[in-house]
């Protein structure tokens, strides 16, 4: 039996669903989230609103909108598990600078300007891959779900 555009479209939003309500169940367990955790969380909300959308008018475009939604989740956590791996810097905002350099004053004013929670840090890890990581895989599996659906013919 051939899955529908529709079914794949509901189970790629359903991922992103999955994905944002386990975001919400970290938070809740007290894994606070940083500023690009935040970010990955947007287009998750949308796409899963897209596969709300692609249920009521099945269109190629809603599907379209669904995977580039998933990719650039995917592509905020890859930008996010380099950060924490130190492969590459992240935003200023967010991860910690060389503080070698600066007086005691511009330290304690940098410590009382920093977020809570920065981005530099992996705070949970399953096999060794950061939840921004398992974000990228997953989000990059729903965004070729999601191309899949807008490919198939209705």
């Amino acid at each position: 039996m051939k899955t529908s555009r529709t079914q794949m479209a509901i189970v790629a939003a359903g991922g992103s669903f999955l994905l944002l309500g386990g975001a919400f169940v970290f938070q809740i367990m007290g894994y606070a989230p940083c500023k690009m955790c935040l970010w990955q969380r947007w287009p998750h909300a949308f796409a899963f609103v897209l596969g709300i959308a692609f249920i009521v008018i099945p269109s190629r475009i809603i599907a379209l909108l669904g995977a580039l939604a998933a990719a650039t989740t995917a592509a905020i956590g890859l930008f996010h598990a380099g950060v924490e791996q130190s492969w590459w810097e992240g935003p200023n905002s967010c991860t910690s600078d060389d503080i070698t350099a600066l007086t005691p004053e511009q330290l304690l004013e940098q410590i009382m300007a920093a977020p809570m929670v920065r981005c530099d840090e992996i705070a949970w890890s399953l096999a060794g891959v950061s939840m921004a990581g398992w974000n990228a895989i997953l989000s990059l599996v729903l965004a070729l779900i999601w191309i899949t659906a807008a490919r198939r013919a209705s």
